[in-house]
């Protein structure tokens, strides 16, 4: 009897014992939870959207295998869009982008220079919708995913989506055309540049020019709202150096002219 009863003792103590082991090891099972880390602070590269600092202000990003897009406060301590090329090759970075939550009119820098060079426009608007690109000549080989940042800067660039290609030539001091279905414009103080659709047909108008003698980035305004209308960039005191009007079926050209110099 005694025996019975102290083995029943042992049972329980072992069977607590146990319970507690078990107990123990199902918590250290579960991983802990991470606590939030700043992709800023630690600099993690992911192909997904990221913020990082640039300057003193911290800059939304997106990137894909060879190019860096930001939206935010530059080196300058402007708010504006940059592109880098991260990767040395034969390609070369691009940013892609809308303003002001209007699809009618897309905004392309090409970043031309080597790896590590960044270029870009610091007048955006107040909400920006952008992506990283990787292109090859004029063929865009990949892309990261869209990203919308808005309340950008405190002096956006406004919405203007009624500019006809008659108000941009009475805006202008420089237009040429293209086979009477596209126009580019430009000129005043604070340079503006137009990219107007021209032809009733399903191409598209593109404005592509570079600016202050600078070969190694090439700007594009990419009208795709339809005849009559005009896509706007604005670029303050850097002046138009090279420039043509373009006509483009999708990414497809249709129809362009020799770089004209100013």
């Amino acid at each position: 009897m005694v025996l019975d009863r102290r083995l029943a003792a042992v049972v329980m103590v072992m069977t607590a014992a146990f319970g507690v082991e078990g107990a123990a090891a199902e918590v250290q099972a579960r991983p802990a939870p991470m606590a939030r880390v700043s992709t800023a602070a630690v600099g993690v590269v992911t192909p997904a959207a990221v913020s990082t600092t640039v300057g003193s202000a911290p800059a939304e990003c997106v990137r894909v295998k060879g190019a860096r897009a930001c939206v935010g406060v530059d080196q300058g301590s402007l708010p504006g869009i940059t592109i880098e090329d991260t990767r040395k090759d034969r390609l070369h970075a691009a940013v892609e982008y809308y303003q002001n939550g209007y699809l009618g009119t897309k905004y392309v820098i090409h970043n031309l220079a080597r790896k590590g060079e960044i270029k870009g426009n610091r007048r955006i608007g107040k909400t920006v919708t952008f992506r990283a690109a990787v292109y090859s000549g004029d063929e865009r080989i990949r892309v990261s995913a869209w990203r919308t940042v808005p309340d950008v800067t405190k002096n956006p660039v406004k919405r203007e989506t009624r500019v006809t290609p008659a108000g941009a030539r009475a805006r202008s001091e420089i237009c040429t055309s293209t086979k009477g279905a596209a126009s580019m414009c430009f000129g005043g103080k604070k340079t503006s540049v137009y990219a107007c659709d021209t032809g009733a047909d399903r191409h598209q108008a593109r404005a592509e020019y570079f600016l202050d003698g600078d070969p190694t980035a090439r700007f594009e305004i990419h009208q795709l709202a339809g005849l009559n209308t005009c896509g706007k960039a604005v670029h303050d005191d850097l002046p138009v150096s090279m420039y043509r009007a373009s006509v483009f079926d999708d990414d497809r050209q249709v129809a362009t002219r020799l770089y004209k110099y100013n």
